[in-house]
């Protein structure tokens, strides 16, 4: 599982956690129930943001839950899980974005895939994808055409961008890929008005995942040679930040126009664990607040002990959190193997283990199963203090919300 979104489950307190697992594991069912087991790897944070927004705008309470059976990654416990439109429109996006990630890799020759039975392999399974995608989007109404030709473009642009080439115009397909996502909750729910300001929320979130992505691959991808959008244009990591800070603002003011039911859950990871993402990515540390209380300039307040946001940063201008990253949606990213990482398949073969073994969601840490490096469990991945757990379940954990202008 990956994604830039991933909750600390005690900001989010018993309750709301309950609700991200239910549609972790929604998403995670309705991959699994209609396109078969292997489908399931493609689950990730990000996609499941899709089940919450349709979820928190509906006007019935009743239909969007049922209770799953025993599962080896919730430890062969039984759990009530989301189900419907919102964990299969999840989905669709979640296998369509995978299948162009895919085929990307193999474009690109990466690793493993560089041989050409591997290669021929890997395109068919993200054939297979792309098409379950595309027939469960237009079960729900989801033309997912749109996502097909933002990809297409992608690569287009990235093969003509260049020193002086607009960070935004990189970024540009992901946006519309994930407003249009977005924007389809709203037709889901059965509330058409909440369409546009979705819309925006999406693009500026596709904004955010491409930046961060970038951010945390960078180092990566200059050992491997591989393409990096920040290294391309020239964007120094300062005008990068910028834009984070900007697109989050954004995602905050635009959830304000929208009409929830119970958006809790969607304000928490839109509008306060998106601004945690940010932090991790450049290294920094911080809530809004501490921008206001000293004066400084940012969403975030001041570079805190390091990072590549930080002049003064003991990591020279690396990040020591590259690698974790990846557009909304989308497979992982898979460098060439180094020493010590694992390549493609070798480590599809190393997740399926992690998952079968429940590590993923039940152990406080486990082995990435590609890059090696020692990975928090979903349910342990703790990066608070513990103190303000449940004050941080109704947003008032030191009154971010009123310093973040989020209107909650």
């Amino acid at each position: 599982m990956f994604g830039i979104v991933r909750p600390c489950g005690h900001r989010l307190g018993e309750g709301l956690k309950t609700q991200w697992m239910a549609h972790l594991c929604g998403l995670c069912l309705a991959l699994r129930g209609d396109h078969g087991q292997f489908a399931r790897v493609v689950t990730n944070y990000d996609g499941l943001l899709i089940s919450v927004l349709t979820e928190a705008q509906a006007e019935g309470a009743t239909g969007w839950r049922r209770t799953a059976g025993p599962c080896p990654l919730r430890g062969m416990r039984t759990a009530s899980v989301a189900q419907g439109e919102g964990a299969r429109l999840a989905a669709a996006v979640s296998l369509v974005l995978a299948s162009a990630k895919v085929r990307d890799h193999v474009a690109d020759k990466d690793g493993l895939l560089a041989h050409r039975p591997v290669a021929l392999a890997a395109r068919r399974v993200a054939a297979s994808w792309g098409r379950a995608g595309a027939r469960t989007g237009s079960d729900v109404g989801f033309d997912t055409a749109v996502l097909v030709d933002a990809v297409d473009r992608q690569v287009g642009i990235e093969a003509l961008a260049g020193p002086g080439t607009p960070l935004l115009t990189v970024t540009e397909p992901t946006e519309t890929a994930t407003a249009a996502a977005f924007a389809h909750t709203a037709v889901l729910a059965g509330r058409p008005g909440n369409a546009q300001p979705l819309a925006e929320a999406g693009r500026l979130f596709g904004r955010l995942a491409h930046l961060l992505d970038a951010v945390e691959d960078q180092e990566t991808d200059a050992v491997s040679g591989a393409w990096n959008p920040l290294t391309a244009t020239g964007t120094p990591l300062v005008e990068a930040r910028r834009l984070a800070d900007d697109a989050l603002h954004g995602i905050r003011l635009a959830l304000r126009e929208v009409e929830f039911t119970d958006g809790k859950l969607a304000h928490l990871l839109l509008a306060h664990e998106l601004g945690r993402s940010v932090d991790r990515a450049f290294g920094t540390s911080g809530c809004g607040h501490q921008a206001h209380a000293d004066g400084a300039r940012g969403a975030f307040g001041p570079p805190q002990h390091g990072g590549p946001y930080n002049p003064q940063s003991p990591y020279d201008g690396q990040n020591p959190y590259a690698g974790g990253g990846s557009p909304f949606g989308g497979a992982p990213s898979f460098p060439p193997p180094g020493p010590g990482r694992r390549g493609f398949w070798a480590g599809c073969a190393a997740a399926i283990g992690v998952c079968c073994t429940c590590k993923v969601c039940c152990a406080d840490e486990f082995e990435g199963p590609w890059s090696r490096r020692r990975r928090e469990g979903c349910l342990g991945n703790c990066d608070c203090d513990c103190s303000c757990c449940e004050a941080c379940e109704i947003c008032e954990c030191c009154e971010c919300c009123s310093c973040c202008d989020c209107g909650l």
